[in-house]
């Protein structure tokens, strides 16, 4: 049986909490098969709750199989809590760990003990952003038509993914030659993972408009140290970042997936023969992205008088159609609108004005804004003024829904969030649903 659990914790060493859980659970007649990236989330409370348990969580869903009963997996459930410290009787206070039986195949179920699915999956963005990472279009059983990325479309706010650019190129329009070799590279990695990057995003070709194109030879060349120590510092923890691979040739693609990248990032948006027979093998995530040209090219533009929201749009349900012709599990598409590639400034505006919107057609969105050309009418040339244009930006989708940001600073993009979220979101008893405001689910 597929089952998925939610873990949540927002006290001590959270993610000491999270993998001890996890470690756990592998010791009962249980197999994790996948695990969603970690995402924070303010404490609900109850009105006039003391200040120090203002703490925010970490939360994460397991994919799981088991041949179990659902009441034996909930008396495990009640063990492992025990073990790591949570106690009862601190029913709002900061605790250790939750966890909570999600969905249980395709049953329902209604015990003294249980409710599955649990009837506030559809509430809670901390439950639903980390579903949704693994499994978009699921369905929740008794609630049939509406996908869990529908449902996360009608909250208030839906938790990002937070994507890091790692360029391991000479000629990247804004990071050209800082991270070539792994002395320079670590520390910059190091940081992004402090500071709760998802997705680590590796590039060895830069197609910033005017670069040369380069064989895939020579970029696998860039990236392959540096991909094998991501690899191997991912494989040494359940709760690491994600590893993407951003390419457009499909010999790179192979060699990343088979070296364990999770990701690929293909700017040429899944076009050719090549890439869609990987895409629909691999079992691995996939970006696609609109673009005129890649890399880009300045003299190759939509027509100035396109809305550049509705030209895009069209172009992807044209791709739906073909990518559900050829067999792709649309769950593991994401779409990128491609800001900049082909579009000018107003028209890269006007996409990201909608970006959020792109989600109703069934896929995860990414927006790829950081540091791009059109932020010059906004902000100037220096990094440091286009990076806070871009924070600016982000925000804004945020407010949106858009699933994954890839950005260059994360640490200033993270930490932004986590303010603008900790007040955007209800926190007091009174707010949200009109449930019971628990954080945990039951």
């Amino acid at each position: 049986m597929l089952i998925y659990l939610g873990l949540g914790t927002n006290l001590g060493d959270r993610a000491g909490y999270l993998s001890r859980a996890l470690e756990l659970l592998g010791t009962k007649h249980l197999t994790i098969r996948r695990i969603s990236p970690v995402v924070e989330s303010p404490a609900l409370l109850p009105d006039n709750a003391p200040a120090e348990w203002d703490l925010p969580f970490l939360n994460l869903v397991a994919e799981c199989e088991t041949e179990t009963q659902p009441e034996t997996l909930y008396s495990w459930i009640d063990e492992i809590q025990m073990t790591l410290g949570r106690k009862d009787a601190s029913r709002w206070s900061p605790r250790p760990i939750d966890i909570d039986i999600l969905l249980w195949g395709r049953e329902q179920i209604h015990t003294e003990r249980l409710t599955i699915p649990h009837p506030r999956i559809r509430e809670r963005s901390f439950v639903l952003a980390p579903l949704i990472a693994l499994e978009p279009r699921l369905t929740i059983p008794g609630l049939a038509g509406k996908t869990l990325l529908d449902w996360s479309r009608e909250l208030p706010q839906h938790i990002p993914l937070w994507m890091g650019v790692l360029n391991v190129t000479p000629d990247s329009f804004s990071d050209g030659g800082q991270h070539e070799t792994w002395s320079a590279v670590e520390p910059y990695v190091d940081a992004m993972i402090d500071a709760g990057v998802h997705l680590i995003d590796v590039g060895g070709e830069s197609t910033r408009p005017g670069a040369q194109p380069i064989s895939a030879a020579t970029e696998w060349l860039r990236i392959e140290a540096v991909l094998e120590k991501l690899v191997a510092r991912r494989n040494a923890t359940p709760l690491a970042p994600r590893i993407s691979v951003d390419t457009y040739h499909a010999t790179t693609a192979r060699k990343a997936l088979a070296l364990g990248a999770d990701m690929i990032n293909d700017v040429s948006g899944l076009s050719s023969p090549e890439m869609l027979d990987l895409a629909k093998t691999s079992g691995a995530d996939w970006v696609a992205m609109h673009s005129v040209s890649v890399p880009a090219d300045p003299k190759r533009q939509l027509p100035g008088e396109d809305d550049g929201y509705r030209t895009v749009e069209q172009w992807l349900l044209r791709r739906l159609d073909s990518w559900d012709k050829a067999g792709l599990d649309l769950n593991r598409i994401i779409f990128d609108p491609g800001i900049g590639f082909g579009k000018n400034s107003l028209q890269s505006l006007q996409i990201l004005r909608r970006a959020g919107e792109f989600r109703r057609h069934g896929l995860r969105v990414l927006i790829g804004h950081s540091r791009k050309s059109f932020l010059s009418h906004l902000a100037g040339d220096q990094s440091v003024d286009k990076d806070l244009a871009t924070l600016g930006v982000s925000l804004q989708l945020c407010e949106q829904g858009v699933d994954v940001l890839r950005v260059h600073d994360v640490p200033l993009h993270t930490s932004a969030y986590r303010g603008w979220s900790h007040v955007r979101l209800p926190a007091t008893a009174s707010a949200g649903s009109g449930h019971p405001p628990r954080h945990e689910l039951e």
